[in-house]
């Protein structure tokens, strides 16, 4: 499984990189802020949604920690997605939220 840094994240969004981010904490949890730009899909729903998804795209995954964006991406790997798992989650995001 492929893994990035909160801080290489946000370098490449500090860059003006077009990321695409997504989110997979519940409803409520992205409330209370994500990072700029980033599609939510909760994790229970990400198998009913990966439809919306690009095979040709690279995907970023964010959750609260890291534990939950990893199972979101071995589950788009093993539909021949282009995922990577954003290490330490949002409890470790310092860069800018909306």
């Amino acid at each position: 499984m492929k893994k990035m840094t909160v801080k290489e994240v946000e370098a490449l969004l500090n860059e003006g990189k077009q990321l695409n981010i997504i989110d997979v904490r519940e409803v409520e949890e992205v409330a209370a802020g994500k990072i700029p730009g980033a599609l939510n899909i909760p994790l229970g729903l990400v198998e009913f949604r990966m439809h919306e998804l690009d095979k040709s795209k690279e995907y970023i995954m964010v959750c609260r920690s890291g534990g939950r964006s990893g199972r979101a991406t071995q589950f788009l790997e093993s539909y021949g997605f282009n995922v990577i798992n954003m290490s330490g989650g949002m409890l470790a995001w310092e860069g800018k939220i909306e």
